[in-house]
């Protein structure tokens, strides 16, 4: 990935002032200039809290735009937008006009699917972005718990209440409660996190400069702090925790330096250090332990054996870098997306093609989650779309999740009944939340 900051800020420049426009009339209405002038501007604030109010699912079948953006209050309407964001957002590309020329080996998927539900929208809690190619800062560990960074937090969220509190400030100064091997007990100050993971009662927190910060969340404290690397492109790209087959617990740490570690989550010790020829974006384990998907700065991905780092296959067919991996829980697919606008579906069985090539519509995909039972795979754009597809029928058919804002992250909840989007947006930035679609029929005898 981009290791100059000059193309973080450039490039999110851009995207923010891609809605600069729009927002300047929000703004002006949102700043009380109206308020009062009919019933649907009272219901755009909310008073007692001094807020703009949340939207709900019920709110949404009356017509109420998911984000509560007043399109009949604005200068352009909401089909004129989209096309103008379709048309003018600016994909980052590393090989030029690599989507462009993904777009012929694409499958033509049939939209219109209706997975998940919507719910609700939560502005009271922002989801930011410190990388613009790094996108996993949203996770949920039940239908009802989502952990995701907010500026220099890291916040829990809970949809049953509403209510969010802090769980790791990196603000200031964080320093380990805990002693173990290895561990830097002067901890970090300020400390710029760039991708994060959370699973069970545990969450690591990458950053810039190669730290790594790990806490139990049934403690207080932090448990352990380490540098994994102190080269000058030490940015931590992605962390997966993992159980191994003997139930150990485990995480991979992929970084910028080329290097994927595999560290211990009961010692806090790093167990493996493998090294490739290009930074490491994204890296998962199959479900079976067997295989690690590898996936960086390189327009092929290698599957690699997980305790010898030795390279079993080459994966052939993406036009650009790659930023995310994901399995499916049959271990037999997974897949790979990338900044040529596309997600590949490959087969372990026969690796000499991939199975499917998805589109995405703006630009690269940055995010691959699968549900739990596999029903569902989904894939997030940089901005604006989320791609939910039926596994089952061979992706062949998808929702599509239209929104507007950059995408901190997605995450289906380990019992596949909610999905999660962070949007990042100065404005509208707020948390998604959507609900699997269950078809309960049988409940109709009794009506």
């Amino acid at each position: 990935m981009s290791n100059y900051r000059g193309d973080d800020a450039e490039y999110m420049e851009d995207v923010d002032d891609e809605m600069e426009d729009v927002e300047d009339d929000m703004d002006e209405e949102f700043r009380g200039d109206d308020l009062g002038a009919s019933d649907s501007d009272v219901e755009e604030f909310d008073y007692s809290n001094n807020k703009v109010a949340d939207t709900t699912a019920e709110q949404a079948r009356k017509g109420k735009d998911i984000q509560g953006i007043p399109w009949d209050r604005l200068n352009i309407s909401r089909e004129k937008y989209r096309q103008t964001r379709l048309e003018q957002y600016k994909n980052y590309e590393n090989v030029p006009n690599s989507g462009e020329s993904s777009e012929k080996v694409c499958k033509v998927t049939q939209k219109g699917g209706l997975f998940y539900d919507f719910w609700r929208n939560s502005r009271s809690i922002k989801s930011t972005i410190l990388h613009f190619q790094l996108r996993n800062l949203v996770w949920a560990t039940s239908k009802h718990d989502v952990y995701l960074m907010s500026n220099f937090l890291v916040t829990h969220y809970s949809s049953l209440t509403s209510g969010k509190h802090e769980v790791l400030n990196v603000r200031g100064h964080v320093a380990p409660s805990e002693k173990h091997p290895g561990s830097l007990l002067e901890g970090f100050t300020q400390t710029q996190v760039s991708t994060l993971a959370v699973k069970d009662d545990f969450l690591v927190a990458g950053g810039f400069q190669g730290e790594l910060i790990c806490k139990h969340l049934d403690r207080p404290g932090v448990s352990f702090c380490s540098r994994m690397t102190y080269d000058d492109n030490a940015i931590t790209n992605a962390i997966e925790i993992y159980n191994k087959p003997s139930g150990a617990l485990h995480f991979t740490a992929s970084n910028n330096d080329c290097g994927v570690r595999d560290f211990d989550m009961e010692r806090y010790q790093l167990v493996k250090h493998f090294r490739f020829p290009w930074p490491v974006n994204h890296a998962s384990l199959s479900p079976d332990g067997k295989l690690l998907a590898i996936v960086g700065d390189n327009p092929e991905g290698l599957i690699v054996d997980p305790n010898t780092g030795k390279t079993l296959e080459t994966l052939s067919g993406h036009l650009d870098f790659s930023f995310a991996s994901a399995w499916h829980p049959d271990g037999v697919t997974f897949s790979t997306g990338n900044q040529d606008k596309t997600c590949r579906v490959w087969d372990i069985r026969n690796l000499s093609q991939s199975v499917a090539v998805l589109k995405g519509n703006l630009g690269a995909i940055r995010s691959i989650r699968y549900t739990s039972d596999g029903k569902y795979m989904a894939m997030a754009e940089p901005a604006d779309f989320v791609h939910v597809y039926d596994v089952s029928n061979g992706y062949e058919t998808e929702q599509e999740i239209d929104f507007f804002g950059e995408i901190s992250g997605i995450s289906f909840s380990p019992d596949t009944e909610a999905l999660f989007i962070g949007v990042w947006d100065r404005t509208y930035g707020s948390l998604l939340e959507f609900g699997r679609r269950r078809n309960y029929s049988y409940l109709d005898s009794y009506l």
